[in-house]
């Protein structure tokens, strides 16, 4: 049974303002002080995203803090352009995906698979007001009937 993914940072400020229209898996390609880092949860992909350029697939705008313990030769710029590997199936189509018009390339996560670190790329649209508002009146009206079925399930275990 291979081992289940596990999560280290998530970007849920995407997932507020786009809808997520197609999502994919890429290698990310990093020096080993940035490693050391997003294992001491010291990254942030909040206003992450992926531009296509040159054939090749790079992630820009990841915060991944310097290592606290690395001699200061060896350290790592925090907001650097890092690399993704991917197929060039799976650039091309990122490619043609991101040039229509409204469309983005965003992170959506970083996670261990099989002890490689992975990134998650979303296809995103941007959410207009009504969205925003749509999906808020969404989570409150699920959050109070889940209240009500604990509520009756306690009452009448």
């Amino acid at each position: 049974m291979p081992p289940a993914e596990e999560d280290v940072i998530n970007n849920r400020k995407v997932l507020r303002e786009y809808h997520i229209l197609d999502r994919f898996e890429a290698g990310i390609e990093l020096r080993g002080t940035e490693i050391k880092s997003i294992r001491g949860g010291r990254a942030n992909l909040n206003d992450a995203y992926v531009r296509v350029d040159k054939g090749e697939a790079f992630l820009l705008n990841a915060d991944i803090q310097p290592y606290e313990r690395a001699s200061h030769n060896t350290q790592h710029v925090p907001k650097r352009e890092r690399r993704l590997l991917l197929h060039r199936q799976e650039i091309d189509k990122l490619y043609g995906l991101a040039s229509i018009k409204g469309h983005a390339l965003v992170a959506l996560r970083l996670y261990w698979k099989n002890n490689r670190l992975k990134v998650e790329i979303g296809v995103a649209k941007g959410k207009v007001a009504s969205d925003k508002r749509a999906d808020l009146k969404e989570r409150v009206t699920r959050r109070e009937t889940e209240r009500e079925v604990a509520r009756f399930n306690r009452k009448n275990g």
